[in-house]
Order: structure tokens, then C-alpha cells, then sequence
């Protein structure tokens, strides 16, 4: 039986179905950029190591950007606390088009999670598009005695203290999820932080971890090949790269849903025009189908929504784990 945590939980940590909001369009359209932007390379911030979903998302991007602009868009990888160090690149950079920031989830967990932030994760910031959206996979290593969701939530209850789940880091993803669950169904686990995801990845294949949330593009090889056991999707219906696996809201936790995305932003204050026309493009190239395929090929579903709606959607998302931050009294150390 679930926690009775569950219903109280998913009323209040469910993320609120911004994304189907009426678009910002409803007012006249900003002008578009003229001809002279950009007139020399863009730079592409992304506050994380090199390679995953966010690879594929900002390179994807950055190829198309490139075609239609006539110029180089360098993509700027720069992983470091947390995403803090990248992120504030991009909050203090010229407010001129030539710099852009790709945002993701922990934009929303860091400003509940660290005490001082330097910068305000949406005072500093200027949405562009929210461009993909992937839901997290909750996998096991095959000797768990589980092979799914329920079975999952006995053991853990039944072995208390003696499960422990990874995750790439302190206030990563992962964490936010595992926890998520935790507190929706009482299911007891020890966090194991590792210093990112493919480190803790390869302990959870080796036995040295029980189970992970973590990024299909990495797991379901593994589950392919044997070496893992899909217990669960962690979006709010099922993925069509893995139609078999089913969520974890299907099997008995309803309202669940751990995603992560992946937003284009610029520094607070630039030019409307300008935003007019990264946006322009934004949609356009997301809607390509080559584009579109290689993400739905990955578990990444693209998305291309109004500035209006990543602002909403970055405020839902903030609340929904600032809000359990504070609840199960979540630290970085």
C-alpha cells in the first residue's frame, strides 16, 4: 500500500500544466532582429561537462542557428558547482545576442538548495524557448528483487536502511527525484552522491548501488543489454522510445513526475527584437524533422515554446522543488 504521503504529495509537488497555457503571441509580436544580427559568432553556454542530452540538445541547435545566421555558434561547455559556474557566465554577459545560456532543471532546484546564489535564477534571465523535455528512468541492477514499482516500494520498506540510491551529485537531477519518490511513498534509501552521472551509473551496473533516477540516453543501452532492470519512467506518460516501460504515476504513485529539460535563456535585458528572432529559430529548428528525429531517438521529446512559457514553466518548476527541498529538509552536504 502507498504511503498515505501520496496524495497530499502529488498535490502539492505535481508540476502545474504550464506548457498548454496560452502563448504570449496573444500580443502583438515583437519585431525581429534586422539584418546585421548576428554579425559575428554566438557564443553558447552549457554549465555541464560535455556529452548527454544537453550535447545533443545545444550542438543540435547550435548546427541550425549556424545554417540560418551565417555564423559560428561556438558551444561553451563549462561544468562546475553545480552548474553555478556556467550559469553566472551567462547572467553577466552583455545583454547582446551574443551570448546564450542553456538552463536546465537544477536552474530550478539551486535556488532552494544554496543559500546564496550569484545571481536570481529569473531576475537575470531572458527566456527564449523551452526546447526539450526527457523524463527520467528509475533503474535497478538486475540482482534487486524487484521488477517493478510496487515490488520496488515492499523491499525498501521491508529492508529499511539497507537500499541505496545514486545519483551524479548533491542537488543534481537524480537527487531531486529519488527524494521525490522517497517522500511520496515512504520507501526508505541512502543517498550515494558521486561526482556525476556516469560514475554512479557504472556502481549501480557493478551491484555497488541498488537503483537510480538518471537520463535514459545513458541507462536503457544498459537495460538493453541486461545489465540494468527498467523499474519505471518518471514522465507523466510513456516514453516512445521505451513504450513498453511504464511510468511510475501508472504503478501506484499517482502524480509523479521527475523530468529533465532544457531551456534557452539569455542575460536579463535583451532586446525584444533579438529574443524575436532567436525564438523564431528556436521553434523552427526543433520542428526539423531531422532535428525532431534524432531527439525522439534519445527520449527527448522537443518542445519550442513561448518566452512567456519558460518564465511560467521555471516558476512552476522552482516551486515544485523548493518546495520539497524544504519538506524533506534537503542539504548539499
Amino acid at each position: 500500500m502507498i504511503n498515505p504521503l501520496t496524495r497530499r504529495a502529488a498535490l502539492l509537488l505535481a508540476p502545474v500544466a504550464l506548457l498548454t497555457a496560452a502563448p504570449g503571441s496573444a500580443q502583438p509580436p515583437a519585431p525581429r532582429a534586422g539584418p546585421g544580427y548576428p554579425e559575428r559568432p554566438i557564443r553558447f553556454i552549457v554549465p555541464f561537462a560535455p556529452g548527454g542530452a544537453t550535447d545533443i540538445v545545444a550542438r543540435g541547435l547550435g548546427q541550425k542557428w549556424g545554417e540560418v545566421f551565417g555564423q559560428q555558434v561556438v558551444i561553451d561547455n563549462r561544468a562546475g558547482a553545480g552548474q553555478i559556474l556556467g550559469t553566472e557566465l551567462g547572467a553577466r554577459a552583455a545583454p547582446d545576442g551574443y551570448t546564450l545560456l542553456l538552463i536546465s532543471i537544477t536552474h530550478a532546484i539551486n535556488p532552494a538548495l544554496v543559500p546564496k546564489l550569484p545571481y536570481d535564477s529569473l531576475r537575470d534571465f531572458t527566456p527564449i524557448s523551452l526546447a526539450a523535455l526527457s523524463p527520467q528512468i528509475f533503474v535497478a541492477h538486475p540482482g534487486v528483487p524487484a521488477k517493478n514499482v510496487p515490488e520496488f516500494i515492499a523491499l525498501a520498506k521491508a529492508k529499511a536502511g539497507q537500499l541505496n540510491y545514486a545519483s551524479s551529485g548533491n542537488g543534481s537531477g537524480g537527487h531531486l527525484a529519488s527524494e521525490l519518490f522517497k517522500f511520496m511513498t515512504g520507501a526508505p534509501m541512502t543517498h550515494i552522491p558521486y561526482k556525476g552521472a556516469a560514475p554512479a551509473l557504472i556502481d549501480v551496473v557493478a551491484g555497488q548501488a541498488q537503483v537510480m533516477f538518471t537520463s535514459p540516453l545513458a541507462a536503457l543501452p544498459q537495460v538493453k543489454a541486461g545489465r540494468l532492470r527498467a523499474l519505471g519512467m518518471a514522465g507523466a506518460k510513456r516514453s516512445p522510445a521505451a513504450p513498453d516501460i511504464p511510468t511510475v504515476a501508472e504503478q501506484g504513485v499517482p502524480g509523479y513526475e521527475a523530468n529533465l529539460w532544457y531551456g534557452v535563456t539569455g542575460p536579463a535585458g535583451l532586446p525584444k527584437s533579438i529574443v524575436a528572432t532567436l525564438h523564431a529559430e528556436t521553434v523552427k529548428a526543433l520542428a526539423q524533422p531531422d532535428f525532431r528525429e534524432r531527439l525522439l531517438s534519445q527520449t527527448v521529446e522537443p518542445l519550442g515554446t513561448t518566452p512567456e512559457q519558460l518564465r511560467a514553466f521555471v516558476v512552476s518548476e522552482t516551486a515544485k522543488w523548493g518546495k520539497l527541498v524544504r519538506t524533506a529538509n534537503i542539504k548539499t552536504e
